[in-house]
């Protein structure tokens, strides 16, 4: 199994393609992981139109059992790491609706005018230069300055931030998790440290609130509802993660791909602002940063004609998806100018579609836009150094060159 996720990425596609047209809803046993008993299995959906129907169906294609690992954890674990996403209704529901209404239309203005001045300063750190690792140094950066800026924690924390929520999502890999090392004990401490952090912030911000989202979700009561201290710590803990991790992969892969396909990187310099819409909304297909989401069936269903049984678990794997033939000709090509395109990129339809998808999208607008008019023949000087995952289809490393240029003050 871990051959498969290490291999190159065309030999994964072609896997999916194989399995998609000979069994697209199969049944696989579990990996073992750690220390954890192995469970019964899973089944696998490849299609397009079974991941949106299961999406669109919570009722029984439910997340709260765990939705971002295959192996069954405890329910503390899962609600510690994952919050809203390790929820069903009325829970689920309830924690989204005190959050959503925590941004309201001015604070997510003064977040957009945020982008842009981030943006611009990370070019201007690396412009000089000629040459960097375009993970660290500028696709992580944007996503993990905004979530924090916007959670108000201080600039000094960001490190600390980017390496705990590294170990977090990086958990399978040494780089960040060194072989031999308990991964339980390491995703707990890095967790608890993140919540730590959270859990003082939110503290102070009772009494010394600010204009941050922290004070809004610890000071204004919601239809008499207002995140409790564990409630604040978990949500911090899934936008750390999940609010860096879809912008910063799918942006070192967008770089990636402006190497790997010139003429696209051509289309999109000569209109901007016609292809950056669509030219991102690409990459998040072709990228598909979050690999698969879980569900466990409340009750028998049938799904493509496939029956499933009440308790058994499936993975929906959006990786899969957006490259089902059925809905996306020649799927395996990067096209700029793709339309319609209707990946799951951000999930499928439903309830737990990504909150954040909009302000991911306009980070990688942003980010993007500064690159290409500032450095716009940035390239990748070698090959992407990937994240040993099944979860996230990430990139830890991208060395990157371009044609030196001046800060813009």
């Amino acid at each position: 199994m871990e051959s498969f996720w290490r291999a190159p990425i065309a030999e994964r596609a072609a896997g999916f393609a194989a399995l998609r047209e000979r069994e697209p809803i199969a049944f696989y046993e579990e990996p073992q992981f750690s220390i954890l008993p192995t469970g019964p299995g899973y089944w696998a959906l490849t299609r397009l139109d079974d991941v949106v129907e299961a999406s669109r169906t919570p009722s029984i294609f439910t997340s709260g059992s765990g939705s971002t690992s295959i192996t069954d954890m405890p329910p503390e674990f899962n609600e510690f790491f994952g919050s809203m996403i390790n929820m069903d209704d009325p829970r689920h529901a309830r924690l989204r609706r005190i959050v959503s209404r925590g941004f309201t239309p001015r604070r997510l203005s003064l977040l957009t005018e945020d982008v842009h001045r981030v943006a611009t300063q990370i070019v201007d750190d690396v412009i000089e230069k000629g040459e960097c690792d375009a993970v660290t140094e500028i696709s992580a950066k944007l996503p993990l300055a905004i979530v924090c800026d916007m959670m108000g924690v201080p600039a000094s924390q960001y490190d600390f931030v980017f390496d705990r929520s590294n170990i977090v999502l990086g958990a399978g890999d040494p780089e960040y998790v060194p072989e031999g090392s308990d991964i339980i004990t390491a995703l707990l401490t890095a967790g608890g440290e993140l919540a730590e952090l959270m859990k003082d912030l939110g503290r102070h911000r009772v009494e010394n609130p600010t204009d941050d989202v922290t004070s809004a979700l610890v000071n204004a009561q919601i239809d008499g509802e207002r995140l409790t201290p564990d409630e604040l710590a978990s949500f911090f803990i899934l936008l750390v993660v999940a609010g860096n991790e879809t912008t910063r992969n799918a942006t070192s892969w967008g770089l990636h791909l402006l190497t790997e396909n010139p003429e696209q990187r051509a289309a999109w310099l000569a209109d901007l602002d016609r292809v950056t819409p669509t030219a991102v909304e690409e990459i998040v297909r072709w990228a598909s940063p979050v690999i698969f989401m879980r569900r466990t069936l409340a009750s028998d269903a049938v799904l493509g004609g496939q029956p499933m049984s009440a308790g058994e678990k499936v993975l929906l794997f959006y990786w899969a998806a957006n490259r089902d033939p059925k809905h996306f000709t020649d799927p395996d090509r990067f096209d700029v100018l793709r339309s319609p395109n209707p990946h799951v990129g951000f999930g499928g339809p439903g309830p737990h579609f990504c909150m954040g998808a909009h302000l991911a999208r306009r980070e990688m607008s942003v980010m993007f836009r500064e690159l290409l008019t500032r450095v716009p023949d940035i390239h990748a000087t070698g090959e992407p150094q990937r994240l040993q995952s099944m979860f996230i289809n990430g990139i830890k490393h991208l060395p990157v060159s371009f044609t030196p240029g001046r800060r813009s003050s």
